[in-house]
């Protein structure tokens, strides 16, 4: 099945970044560079006012998505990693207790390790079974008279594994402490309602399901709460006070925007509103099925997350034996043109708890242009390989 290199790439790495894009977001990106490239908010003339125009819609579509009342409530980042700081680090007192989990990104271990070494703060990881399934008695066991968060990834980046974040926010509010999630593999791909959930702050990425550009992410701010922001300087209001303003979403956006790919994220937004976040999981969860399927049958493969039939998001993760993930990725890459991901995924714990700490694995993950045809490609492609390797 080997293949010459003028052969289509064949793209599973949606769980790093979706690609290809939707034209409508690439042409969106070009018309705000040609058109609106004026600095949001930091003028009256008639470029600035599109440019802002673009933000406040952008939130709008957000807003839709997620079902948050008021579109101002969410804070513009340049990615999750950049959200999960500005809310881990805005909210988290000296002395806190929080609960996480297992598998949890290093977006989230990093930042909670920096409080404990510099502030006080104690991090309790509940820990999940191998296959990335969380027993919801741990957490209310953990729960602390200190416990002022827990946070959550919406689903594992390496396992797939769809968390109970209904469930948890059920606790959280029970308990008075503010529920933080990750949603960095679920934003567009599977539904996010912070209402319903109880979610008091939600971090995601727009370059992922969401379809948008990289550079692009925020962060929901239950109206509610107040953080401590994280960058401090220029928002284009109240340019007299020393003070940050109060008012959002200006209090949480020091500096200028990124018009060009906010406008792109709108056009992303607006295709999975179009598509229905409903259809876009189904079709995902098909395909990982149908890879599942496949590389069942191949001697040697040994799968994560959960099991064939079971719920999960995008997210195929497994390792062939006798040989290392990172020599498998390269040759998938080289000799097939198959892109996918080796290693460790920036979520040590995850592997802890799906026993692959000394290996790491290859994570295949699809999105809302996959086919078929793309991951019967990859079965085909670990068997020749496990063949020539007498797995």
């Amino acid at each position: 099945m080997m293949i010459d290199t003028e052969q289509s790439l064949i793209y599973l790495d949606h769980a790093a970044t979706s690609w290809p894009k939707p034209p409508a977001v690439t042409e969106a990106i070009v018309q705000a560079m040609l058109n609106d490239a004026a600095n949001p908010g930091r003028g009256s003339h008639a470029m600035a006012v599109r440019a802002s125009r673009i933000l406040f819609e952008t939130r709008k579509q957000l807003a839709k998505l997620f079902n948050i009342k008021n579109p101002n409530d969410i804070a513009f980042t340049s990615n999750t990693t950049m959200a999960l700081n500005m809310a881990i680090k805005g909210w988290v007192k000296p002395g806190d207790h929080v609960i996480a989990t297992s598998v949890e990104h290093n977006s989230v271990r990093r930042p909670l390790y920096y409080l404990e070494q510099t502030s006080g703060v104690e991090v309790t990881y509940l820990q999940s079974d191998e296959r990335g399934y969380l027993n919801i008695d741990d957490v209310a066991n953990a729960i602390r008279p200190q416990t002022t968060l827990i946070v959550v990834n919406h689903s594992s980046n390496l396992l797939g594994t769809i968390m109970p974040v209904a469930q948890i926010g059920e606790l959280t509010q029970k308990h008075g402490i503010k529920l933080l999630v990750d949603a960095a593999q679920s934003a567009g791909i599977i539904p996010v309602d912070v209402k319903a959930m109880g979610i008091d702050m939600l971090a995601f990425p727009g370059h992922k399901g969401l379809l948008g550009p990289q550079g692009t992410g925020g962060l929901y701010i239950d109206p509610e709460l107040e953080l401590v922001p994280l960058l401090h300087g220029g928002t284009g209001s109240q340019s007299e006070a020393l003070e940050q303003p109060m008012v959002r979403p200006d209090r949480y956006e020091a500096g200028t925007q990124n018009t060009p790919g906010l406008a792109g994220l709108k056009a992303g937004v607006q295709y999975v509103l179009n598509e229905t976040v409903q259809k876009i999981h189904t079709k995902e969860w098909l395909l990982t099925q149908r890879l599942m399927e496949g590389l069942k049958l191949i001697n040697g493969v040994k799968l994560l997350g959960p099991e064939l039939g079971q719920e999960r998001t995008g997210i195929v993760a497994f390792n062939l034996s006798g040989v290392d993930p990172s020599e498998l990725s390269f040759i998938l890459d080289q000799h097939y043109r198959i892109a996918v991901r080796a290693g460790f995924h920036c979520s040590p714990l995850a592997h802890a708890s799906a026993g692959t700490t000394e290996t790491g694995a290859i994570r295949a993950s699809v999105g809302v242009f996959t086919t078929n045809e793309e991951v019967d490609a990859l079965s085909a492609a670990i068997k020749e390989i496990a063949q020539q390797y007498g797995a």
